[in-house]
């Protein structure tokens, strides 16, 4: 998105007007002062301040150097290695590969197969290996009476664990043990489980999106705020050079210089501070997007302007609708309520269906007295098995239903909470673009007037009506206009993004 070199100006990153070097002042032959005007590069190489010579001079103007006050001025050091990403950039790195998202996936994965297992639960298991028992003493006959036997047994195949007489029923073979319901109700129940997890996967995703294009714009915000300032500090320093050079010809007070010289100290301080938001913001933005390696991160773009992903204009509850039906939270609040409603009923027909067991076994089985293991030949065995269970005399019943319809009612009301939340979300957005849009206008026309106020300033102390420092307020508010429109931009920026991932969409660029 292009932005005019008008507009570039009031932000401060264009010098329209020239900048004054306060190096060389001249008194012509009408005893006005004229200030020479120089580029911002050329003050910033060198500042210096010089006089001309009193009135037994010829009065050509001629400017003879008497002092020289220098000002030097830190220059931040160039960034090591680093990482330059745009918008689109930083939102492409949000994938499968972040931990936040991958983990997120990786759940859906886990409900999935717990779907799976829930619809073959039904499906008989196989079980094969091989027992072998032994025992000696007394044992008690069938008829009653009790006898000193020497026996052991053993058995092979499908099936393990029968013993003299006894079937397979401890190892069948093949197996199917399950509750009728569990059969019924579960695979529904973690089927709406798998759902929610998926929805709460994409909530994840746009989530992290969100949060790595604000903390985008927060990088951006840092670098242009240190561009600011810095210019800031350039024009202060010139007041600064001007005010000394005033106070040592007798034009102006030293207090005056003095003022100067606090103000110069502390944009420096206030320098150091940005850069340390500079560096924070780097780091949070590596962490938003998992970044790898210990570069650091410069954003692309140079100038934080207007960034319009959501049509303006649009009706407050048409947004809301919107959201309503496209925000995967609460689609996963739906299915959550679905999946306690299918719970509930399993509880509600427990009692009335049957556990079931099935078990079928075959293989080789043989014993004998003693040592003996002999007589070694096919056996078959088939069990079935209908058991209806009413737990603990009825009462327990009574509570597991108790339960899960405590667990659907939760479930709905915590709907109603997402939908409320999302109403807010988009209600809160949308305000927040409206009124930052009209913070831009204003603060636009601001720096506008803070420039003209500046430069009017310095035409003054070029005609000689006025002194140096009465600049000083006006460069302050040229920045504290800059400073707000910046604030207001990226605040802009950062509700659209918001109020799309508000809508339920993936932050796009």
């Amino acid at each position: 998105m292009a932005i005019s070199r008008k507009r570039l100006a009031l932000l401060g990153l264009v010098c329209t007007g020239g900048c004054v070097n306060p190096g060389y002042l001249a008194r012509g032959k009408d005893e006005s002062i004229q200030v020479a005007v120089a580029s911002p590069a050329a003050v910033a190489e060198q500042l210096a301040a010089t006089i001309i010579a009193d009135g037994s001079g010829d009065g050509d103007g001629q400017a003879t150097p008497i002092s020289r006050v220098s000002f030097d001025l830190p220059v931040s050091p160039p960034i090591e290695n680093p990482l330059a990403l745009n918008l689109p950039s930083v939102l492409a790195a949000v994938d499968s590969q972040h931990p936040i998202v991958g983990l997120a996936q990786w759940r859906v994965q886990q409900a999935y197969a717990a779907l799976d297992r829930a619809q073959v639960l039904w499906l008989p298991s196989i079980q094969t290996g091989l027992s072998f028992h032994r025992h000696d003493g007394n044992y008690q006959a069938s008829d009653g009476s009790i006898i000193d036997v020497n026996r052991n047994s053993f058995q092979y195949g499908l099936g393990a664990g029968a013993t003299g007489a006894g079937t397979t029923n401890t190892r069948p073979g093949i197996v199917a043990e399950f509750h009728l319901a569990d059969a019924i109700f579960l695979p529904k129940v973690t089927e709406k489980s798998a759902w929610a997890q998926g929805h709460a996967a994409n909530a994840t995703l746009n989530r992290q999106l969100m949060v790595a294009g604000t903390a985008y714009f927060e990088l951006v915000a840092a670098h242009q705020e240190l561009r600011i300032v810095e210019q800031s500090r350039q024009r202060l320093s010139e007041i600064t050079t001007i005010t000394v050079d005033f106070a040592e010809t007798g034009e102006g007070l030293n207090a005056d210089a003095d003022r100067l010289r606090t103000e110069l100290a502390l944009i420096e301080s206030r320098l150091i501070g940005v850069e340390e938001r500079v560096a924070v913001a780097a780091a949070q933005l590596a962490q938003a997007i998992s970044l790898d390696g210990g570069g650091t991160i410069v954003p692309t773009d140079i100038n934080a302007i207007p960034l319009d992903l959501i049509e303006p204009g649009k009706e407050k509850g048409t947004l809301i609708a919107t959201a309503l039906q496209a925000r995967p939270e609460l689609k996963e609040s739906q299915a959550l309520v679905a999946a306690a409603c299918e719970a509930f009923q399993r509880e509600k027909y427990a009692p009335f269906v049957p556990s079931v067991l099935l078990g079928y076994s075959t293989g080789g089985f043989g014993g004998g007295l003693g040592n003996n293991l002999g007589s070694v030949d096919g056996r078959y065995d088939f069990d079935a098995l209908l058991a209806w269970e009413v737990r603990n005399l009825g009462f327990g019943e009574s509570a597991a239903r108790r339960e899960q319809a405590a667990r659907v009612q939760q479930a709905k009301f915590e709907k109603l909470r997402v939908m409320d939340q999302v109403a807010r979300e988009v209600s809160e957005t949308c305000s927040q673009v409206e009124f930052r849009r009209k913070q831009m206008e204003v603060t636009l026309r601001a720096i506008a007037n803070a420039e003209d106020s500046y430069r009017r300033n310095l035409e003054r102390i070029r005609d000689g009506e006025g002194l140096p420092l009465e600049t000083l307020q006006s460069a302050q508010a040229l920045e504290q206009a800059q400073q707000a429109y910046l604030v207001s931009v990226i605040a802009y920026n950062q509700a659209q993004i918001r109020l799309q991932w508000a809508l339920g969409f993936p932050v796009a660029s």
